[in-house]
């Protein structure tokens, strides 16, 4: 029986079913290659590589840097990135530039702004700078500007900036043991910066009589 004999109906159930065995074969055909070539494996590290990259997006920060470096400007550096990195991302120091007071070790946070001053810089004062100075904790005279506000980092004047100030620092603080200043900085870990000085009264430990002696030492 030649094709032209067949009905119509024949003809359309002839095509159906040629198109189901195909598809059939493709489907055998596609799941053995990706058995043989490891398009399984592929997908999953495929898979892999995109949570690796959301997860590096996540745990970087930005930071705007300027003075005596290379190239001026907002850099993208790891979380508990320090000065020195921070440094590297802008092309490195300009042969300027005077490091004589940074603290290259002092850990930066998203949003601060470092100054990196220059040997031609000339003091406020009109005199000469002090040299020898050692700084320890901080990251040395105005080198660093306060998260998105440009306030100070460890202190604004004599008063001692919650939000930024180690352990050390807040132990300074009346009634304030090293005990009381882990807790602060638990806080802020877990709740974010501190938008008020009366916020800390969350802290436990810190209650109205405490918070009173030492409200005019601190600031946010």
């Amino acid at each position: 029986m030649s094709f032209e004999m067949l009905t119509q109906k024949q003809k359309i159930i002839g095509v159906v079913g040629i198109i189901v065995v195909a598809i059939i074969i493709g489907y055998y055909y596609f799941t053995s290659t990706k058995e043989v070539y490891g398009f399984d494996d592929f997908e999953e590290e495929s898979q892999e590589n995109e949570v690796e990259n959301v997860e590096n997006e996540q745990n970087t920060i930005i930071v705007h840097i300027t003075g005596a470096v290379v190239n001026e400007g907002i850099v993208q550096v790891k979380e508990n990135a320090r000065i020195n990195d921070a440094i590297e991302a802008a092309g490195g120091v300009r042969e300027d530039a005077d490091l004589t007071n940074v603290n290259l070790a002092y850990t930066i946070e998203d949003g601060q702004k470092i100054y990196i001053p220059s040997k031609n810089d000339v003091p406020e004062d009109g005199g000469s700078e002090t040299q020898g100075q050692v700084v320890i904790q901080g990251a040395g005279n105005d080198i660093v500007d306060g998260e998105k506000a440009g306030i100070g980092t460890e202190t604004t004047g004599a008063l001692v900036n919650i939000n930024t100030a180690n352990v050390e620092k807040l132990d300074e603080l009346p009634g304030i043991g090293s005990s009381t200043a882990e807790k602060i900085i638990a806080y802020r870990k877990e709740n974010g910066k501190f938008k008020s000085i009366d916020e800390i009264k969350n802290v436990s430990g810190i209650g109205e009589a405490k918070f009173e002696k030492i409200k005019g030492k601190i600031c946010v």
